[in-house]
């Protein structure tokens, strides 16, 4: 009997957890050697094409190769004992991140080699921590990866709506339907999901700046990674974040928006901070602690010794030679630092108050401080001068400090201290130092209309810290996106639901042949949404999903999403829960792409040379 076409079971490294390959013959490829059939064998090896030009070629063909896209395996019955939960496929990958979904998702604890321990719940952490060798699963991996760097958010519903894809698809391939007729229909189902989530969106008002509907949105995706009450706290502070960087006919830089980390109190006391907050302080004791109406002069000047940037010496002879070089040297830097020391009191010691005092009398204006910031160093000798002065220096601030520094407080930077003058200095109603434990804190506030701001993140330990973290990051990426594309969809699973109808009951049926299969293939994997939301809330997910259609078949409510507490429907435009129009957008194009991709997959082959030197072949 001719075995011509049959496929034959390779053992691929690092993708199985046993040595027992799948199939109900499997056969082990081995270089130089000779393969032997398993026991009770039926049928003979028939290697690939690539196997006869590469004999230690590592490859699956058509039928194992769509198994393993879809989970992770050959087609055969297993024991649990050789499965165990697998990150190797699209299924299994789906199943691992499944529960994270929502703001009744769980945490997962990373453990890493050095046994250092990570909670998180973000799918974007997960993956960029879990080390995957899968194929597939790394493949799903990174354009789940891409989703996020892309919209900020998006990333577990990526991995579930591929997953689902795949799964709902293998019901017609287990009956002899081509995997080419379900991706045709896949690509249908895409280009109709696209037009009707245009039409679905809703505008928001005032140009996309609408504070309702940005503290929703904001509320929406800070709900999913924080409790709610931590969440209705930080939406007002994400949006006034966001709002204050915002310039008009620019794109939003989310960068000018510092986050920065104390350990300290809990989390209730994070809060927004309308300037900046440094994580240094003042190097001199008895320079001024807190600075109240405040010009600020932003330098990248070096008031220390340097060595020459090119290869010099000087030779002396006598020590009064040596004495007169430090004399020069220190003369250059005093010079510098007196010239800071003239324009502060040209700007903050005005006639009017010294006349006052020189007659006992109190300051008739209020007081002018003044704060140093150089990004350079500033040496024992002239931190000795500047505080004698009544000046609050900080030395070697940051370098993308410099920029939100000007952006918050105004002013120009200087690199040179030549031509100061009041033009050149920004301003701050409050400059004060904040110590905790051996660390500094330096806060810069009362700004004038700052286009820079800092969020300050506190917590009890630095899993709560990188939780709020992990949070805020996509709560400001959702009210970025927001404001940018002027519209929002309808959350709670409301839009997936919609979805789904109108594909399985308008374009199903105007579509001819079996691309059918294929567009309900889509519409029964967009349900996975809805169905993992109420999951997680501990729902019953039957009676869930059939509560959402009786009423939207009834015409109770046009829209309808899952009220997580109770199960029933609600409208979650009434509710205030919004989704990113661009990450269901760009969810439906790059999730129906990559799984077509996986269904017309028909060989799976180890590509690049070998890092292993080969010996004398026999």
């Amino acid at each position: 009997m001719s075995n011509r076409g049959r496929p034959v079971g390779v053992y691929l490294e690092g993708w199985v957890d046993t040595h027992k390959l799948s199939g109900p013959n499997p056969v082990v490829i081995q270089s130089s050697r000779q393969t032997q059939p398993t026991k009770n064998s039926s049928r003979s090896i028939v290697m690939s094409s690539v196997e006869l030009i590469n004999p230690k070629a590592e490859t699956i063909r058509r039928a194992q190769a769509l198994q393993v896209n879809i989970t992770g395996r050959e087609h055969v019955h297993l024991t649990s004992e050789q499965w165990t939960l697998s990150l190797k496929s699209a299924i299994g990958l789906a199943n691992v991140v499944r529960s994270n979904l929502g703001p009744r998702g769980t945490l997962k604890m990373l453990v890493d080699g050095a046994g250092n321990i990570k909670m998180t719940k973000d799918g974007k952490v997960l993956l960029s921590e879990m080390q995957i060798q899968n194929p597939t699963a790394a493949m799903i991996a990174r354009t789940a990866s891409a989703q996020d760097e892309t919209t900020g958010d998006g990333t577990t519903s990526c991995i579930l709506l591929v997953g689902e894809t795949l799964k709902q698809a293998e019901r017609y391939i287990s009956e002899g339907l081509h995997p080419r007729v379900i991706a045709e229909g896949l690509e249908v189902a895409k280009t109709e999901s696209l037009k009707f989530l245009e039409e679905f969106k809703h505008t928001i008002p005032g140009g996309g700046t609408d504070q309702t509907i940005l503290h929703s949105i904001a509320r929406t995706a800070l709900s999913t990674k924080l409790n709610l009450k931590l969440a209705n706290k930080l939406s007002g502070d994400v949006v006034d974040a966001v709002l204050a960087i915002r310039q008009e006919s620019e794109p939003i830089d989310l960068h000018m928006i510092e986050i920065m980390k104390m350990q300290h109190r809990t989390e209730n006391d994070s809060r927004l901070v309308r300037g900046i907050v440094l994580d240094h302080g003042a190097r001199h004791p008895d320079m001024p602690k807190r600075v109240e109406n405040a010009f600020v002069l932003t330098l990248n000047v070096s008031l220390e010794y340097e060595k020459t940037e090119v290869n010099s010496g000087f030779f002396y002879s006598s020590a009064e030679q040596r004495e007169k070089l430090v004399e020069s040297e220190r003369k250059f830097i005093d010079n510098r630092v007196k010239k800071i020391i003239e324009l502060k009191r040209r700007v903050c010691d005005s006639e009017i108050n010294l006349e006052a005092l020189a007659k006992g009398e109190k300051p008739k204006e209020k007081p002018k401080g003044f704060v140093v910031l150089n990004q350079k160093g500033i040496d024992p000798l002239s931190l000795d001068m500047l505080a004698k002065a009544g000046i609050l220096a900080l030395r070697r601030a940051k370098r993308r400090n410099m920029e939100r520094l000007q952006l918050a407080c105004g002013g120009v930077a200087q690199n040179s201290v030549d031509d100061l003058d009041a033009s050149v200095l920004g301003y701050a109603g409050l400059v004060y130092e904040h110590t905790l434990g051996e660390e500094k804190f330096t806060f810069v506030e009362e700004v004038r209309e700052p286009k820079s701001v800092t969020l300050l993140i506190k917590g009890p330990n630095a899993h709560t810290i990188t939780q709020i973290h992990d949070g805020l990051r996509d709560g400001l990426r959702a009210v970025k996106n927001a404001i940018e594309d002027g519209s929002v969809v309808p959350g709670a699973g409301a839009f997936e639901l919609a979805c789904s109808r109108h594909l399985s009951q308008t374009i199903k049926s105007q579509a001819k042949g079996r691309a059918k299969l294929g567009i309900q293939t889509f519409a029964d994997a967009l349900l996975v949404i809805p169905k993992t939301l109420a999951a997680n809330a501990g729902l019953d997910v039957q009676e869930v999903l059939s509560n959402l259609v009786d009423a939207l078949d009834e015409g109770d409510i046009q829209i309808a999403g899952v009220d997580l507490s109770t199960g029933n429907p609600i409208d979650p435009v009434l509710e205030g829960i919004w989704d990113n129009f661009r990450v269901k957008r760009q969810l439906l194009h790059s999730c129906s792409v990559i799984a077509m991709n996986l269904l017309v997959t028909d060989e799976i082959m180890r590509a690049g040379r070998s890092s292993l030197k080969e010996g004398p072949q026999h």
